[in-house]
């Protein structure tokens, strides 16, 4: 089989000429299935322009289209113990932990960067779903507290980028041990009087929705994003009732007063730079006058000698 597939199939694809396509040219919308050409879909920040529909990032690419001109420095993560627990079930908890860091290229679910938004200075934490569902655990929140100390450090605001499935399982109590670790994180943050901003994408749920992700000063969603602490399928297996139609998708929330606005991924960068204009008291800058406009205003006359 494989000197077949290895020898003699491109052997015939080279003398008729063919080529080998790309598996990802073409990208499906969950929604309404139509294919999206992945270059338009690219320049769209991964928002289906039919649909609206807002697909999963990851983190390098969130930071590349919130930054201004792409261009940002990522903070250095601290060391912390690997396997604590010595945890396995099916897979050894360091072997999954490999799986992860060599699929995403990351070190663990969180990254930080420095960069301006609008020129403002800001330091931005994203959560990064691809690796293992964006868990928390001690290393992610460690970075998270990192985060919120070089903000104070550098008297920066600090945006937070949550997506995340809750704590992580592998490292039991010392991953739930990080929930207060960074709550102390926000409130210190809040005493310096500096802005903290939250956006939480598609999904946010368990002991992250419990902890920071909920403590912002602002708490912007994306479209269609999954917000709470049990998924749809457990609250409905526990109640034993149906739950209602887009119950804890962002609009919902919206409507009942846990999230302050719904926001399309294409504006988050502005909208997030007028609420930081807002809560740092910056001057909005005054337009010059049109041209038009300045001989409706007078022009100063020329100084005249006294009789």
């Amino acid at each position: 089989m494989n000197w077949i597939t290895n020898y003699v199939r491109p052997k015939i694809n080279s003398m008729l000429g063919r080529r080998e396509m790309p598996e990802n040219l073409w990208i499906k919308d969950p929604e309404t299935g139509e294919m999206v050409f992945h270059k338009d879909l690219e320049q769209n920040q991964f928002v289906i322009p039919s649909s609206g529909h807002h697909m999963k990032i990851s983190a390098k690419e969130r930071l590349r289209f919130f930054f201004d001109d792409g261009k940002y420095e990522t903070l250095e993560n601290p060391k912390v113990m690997q396997d604590p627990l010595k945890f396995r079930d099916e897979k050894r908890y360091t072997d999954r932990l490999k799986d992860a860091k060599a699929k995403t290229g990351l070190e663990d679910a969180i990254v930080n960067a420095l960069g301006t938004v609008e020129g403002l200075p800001v330091v931005v934490t994203v959560q990064d779903f691809a690796f293992m569902g964006g868990s928390l655990g001690m290393a992610a929140g460690d970075a998270i507290v990192h985060g919120f100390e070089v903000a104070l450090q550098r008297k920066r605001p600090l945006i937070l980028f949550a997506a995340s499935g809750g704590a992580r399982m592998q490292e039991g109590i010392l991953s739930l041990m990080q929930l207060p670790r960074t709550t102390v994180a926000v409130d210190r943050l809040r005493e310096a009087g500096l802005p903290y901003i939250v956006v939480l994408t598609n999904p946010t749920t368990g002991g992250v929705t419990a902890s920071y992700a909920m403590l912002g000063d602002v708490h912007i969603a994306e479209p269609g994003a999954l917000i709470g602490f049990a998924g749809p399928r457990v609250i409905e297996q526990t109640i034993r009732e149906k739950l209602p139609d887009g119950f804890q998708r962002a609009e919902y929330l919206m409507e009942h007063g846990m999230v302050d606005m719904v926001v399309s991924r294409l504006e988050m960068r502005q909208t997030i730079a007028r609420l930081l204009k807002m809560l740092l008291k910056v001057p909005e800058e005054q337009k010059p006058l049109e041209p038009e406009v300045l001989p409706l205003l007078g022009t100063p006359t020329e100084a005249r000698p006294q009789a």
